[in-house]
């Protein structure tokens, strides 16, 4: 039978190597990988450039349903496809109501099935008052909750206080789920930010202050022994420090199941850039000074952090136009960017392009169960592609912003390569600065869904 689609003399990405090699399609399916294929109507000639498999961002903000002002699934799922992903994970935090029952989950879910262009899944909360509506959610689909440590900033979704991180982190045990922290500490933070408060003090110097290292390494330190008792699987979202990296390592020594992400804005930028920027670059846990930034590349080229995510959380200008930059929303509108801030990353410090795959798409699919029909390039798997050049440069100006607010850290910057085109399920969703066939919608990924029965 012919090929629905072939993609030809691309550099292919793999797991353990680069290869130039052609790659045949047939029902959105990767079913044949040599040379010199021919047989389709549908050819798509990527000479000259190099195919990723398209990122899977665990950790994205599109707020709907009642927040669709800040970013919806439409807007939200077009700038991830443009920037190269493919799958995608929202958090259950800035929704009204926030995906903490099963009603509110599946009331999500249609709302993803009828505008996403790729494919997503849903995490469920862990807050107070709804300990009994984990189980539901699991059995809904949930790929697994998220929680709090320090103040969320949105009052529809509590922090977990010991006894509802304790008591959830048993549950969440026996469901056989995952748990996502955001570990800053409650008490620290709160108690520094309202010494600043109490003095007047509101600069950017102060901001980080208040958010020290000190308050990420003790949540994710108490978070790792309440993980010994409950027995529960972790995973530490938007680490910014070498200090928990290395908490974290040690952990996964001792036999903890654990992993960690970090965002690209942690490793592009710093906190000369929160001086420089304002409050477009305020996030939590604040970007670091630079020679924090410097160990953290570091911890990744070194192998000790599993993944990237963009951790995509706009608002409106409104929110961030704040003189007192404590008041700004603390939110990096940046999901559009992630995988060529890697590939910068890689180019810069001489890391093997397998990397990039790795921490963006490999890695994610492994640990929330969707490998091996995601994640990689090979036989049998969807054919999920990002198509990028390493020959032309980009620099980001607000026309090519697809996030519903036209502003972000990244723009101005120049990367040293551009997405030429994206593939999901083997349809062409973006292509050369814009969508294509706004027809195609992704897929609801429940818990376990590629796994055997």
């Amino acid at each position: 039978m012919p090929y629905d689609q072939i993609i030809k003399n691309g550099h292919v990405v793999l797991d353990s190597e680069i290869k130039k090699v052609d790659i045949g399609i047939q029902n959105g399916v990767i079913t044949s990988m040599s040379d010199q294929l021919t047989d389709s109507h549908n050819i798509l000639d990527a000479e000259g450039h190099y195919i990723f498999p398209g990122m899977i961002d665990t950790h994205v903000h599109f707020n709907e349903p009642g927040r669709e002002v800040w970013e919806g699934f439409k807007t939200g799922s077009e700038l991830l496809a443009a920037g190269g992903c493919t799958t995608f994970f929202d958090m259950p935090l800035n929704g009204i109501p926030s995906t903490v029952t099963r009603e509110a989950l599946f009331d999500k879910a249609a709302i993803g099935e009828s505008k996403s262009i790729i494919d997503f899944g849903l995490w469920g909360g862990l807050v107070p008052g709804h300990l009994d509506d984990l189980e539901k959610l699991a059995e809904g689909g949930v790929i697994g909750f998220k929680a709090f440590l320090s103040p969320s900033g949105n009052v529809e979704f509590e922090a977990a206080d010991d006894f509802t991180l304790l008591s959830g982190m048993k549950k969440i045990a026996k469901l056989d789920r995952i748990l996502a922290l955001h570990a800053e500490s409650g008490p620290l933070v709160t108690f520094l930010a309202q010494e600043k408060a109490n003095k007047g003090l509101t600069s950017c110097d102060d901001y980080l202050e208040s958010r020290p290292i000190q308050a990420e390494v003790e949540a994710v330190s108490r978070a790792i022994n309440y993980a010994e008792i409950t027995g529960c699987t972790l995973h530490f979202v938007h680490i910014s420090s070498p200090e928990a990296v290395q908490i974290i390592q040690s952990a996964k020594q001792k036999g903890l199941d654990v992993t960690l992400e970090t965002c690209p804005h942690y490793l592009l930028f710093n906190h000369e850039d929160l001086k420089r920027l304002g409050p477009i670059a305020k996030c939590a846990p604040p970007l670091r000074l630079p020679e924090t930034q410097k160990a953290l590349i570091e911890e990744l080229i070194n192998g000790n952090i599993d993944m990237i995510t963009s951790d995509h959380s706009p608002s409106p200008w409104s929110d961030k136009d704040k003189d007192n930059i404590f008041e700004a929303w603390g939110g990096i509108n940046g999901g559009q960017f992630s995988l060529l801030s890697m590939i910068e990353l890689a180019l810069n410090h001489r890391v093997p392009l397998q990397n990039v795959a790795k921490w963006t798409a490999k890695a994610p699919a492994e640990r929330y169960g969707l490998s091996p029909k995601k994640g990689s390039i090979q036989i049998g798997a969807d054919a999920d592609f990002a198509i990028v050049s390493l020959k032309e440069s980009h620099t980001i100006t607000k026309q090519d912003l697809f996030a519903k607010h036209k502003y972000s850290l990244f723009e101005n910057h120049t990367f040293p390569c551009k997405i030429k085109t994206t593939i999901h399920r083997g349809q062409v969703v973006y292509s050369d600065g814009r969508m294509i066939n706004d027809k195609v919608r992704g897929q609801w990924l429940k818990h376990d869904v590629y796994q055997p029965n």
